[in-house]
């Protein structure tokens, strides 16, 4: 597995990287920690508590997480392969995305989740979550399935965006 760093940017709306669905990490080990701590890099310079593979370019099924907690404290990891083996309740909640620079809006998700993933050393975990941590994992999951929070709004939110959506995938296309 080859990573090219160069390659490895904050991906904006109107990327069409964004829209793909990940593929399974079947390699795991230090070949991965290069793009590991590129992604907390980009995460942390845009002040974010959670960023998926697809964000910084990667078409591989990975996102970091570095959430605060109610209890106080952080989740702080790298979650490869995620899957949502189960969900309770619901939560509704302003949420953003570092792809989507200005724009928050109140985006429904469960409540908890249960969520099995492997480590960078590929070892298998499983772990329960709630609050916010369990609406960024699931917003994560979302990216390595191509949707996007946008995806999640009614249609009367997404047409009241619409000038600002297609003014980032202008912005993004006049950067390339």
């Amino acid at each position: 597995m080859q990573i090219d760093m160069n390659e490895f940017y904050l991906r904006i709306y109107g990327d069409p990287v964004l829209r793909e669905k990940t593929e399974e990490v079947t390699e795991f080990g230090e070949q991965l920690a290069p793009l590991v701590e590129r992604m907390y890099e980009v995460m942390y310079e845009e002040e974010g508590v959670g960023l998926a593979a697809p964000q910084v370019g990667s078409d591989l099924r990975m996102m970091v997480l570095d959430v605060p907690l109610e209890e106080g404290g952080a989740f702080r990891g790298v979650l490869i392969n995620p899957e949502v083996l189960e969900t309770e309740g619901t939560q509704r909640d302003e949420e953003g995305c570092l792809s989507f620079p200005g724009i928050r809006e109140e985006i429904t998700r469960a409540d908890r989740i249960k969520v099995r993933a492997r480590g960078v050393d590929g070892e298998p975990f499983t772990f329960e979550a709630n609050a916010l941590l369990s609406r960024a994992v699931q917003h994560e999951i979302d990216h390595l399935d191509g949707v996007l929070f946008i995806d999640r709004m009614s249609p009367v939110r997404r047409r009241l965006l619409a000038k600002k959506l297609k003014k980032l995938a202008e912005e993004r296309t006049a950067e390339v």
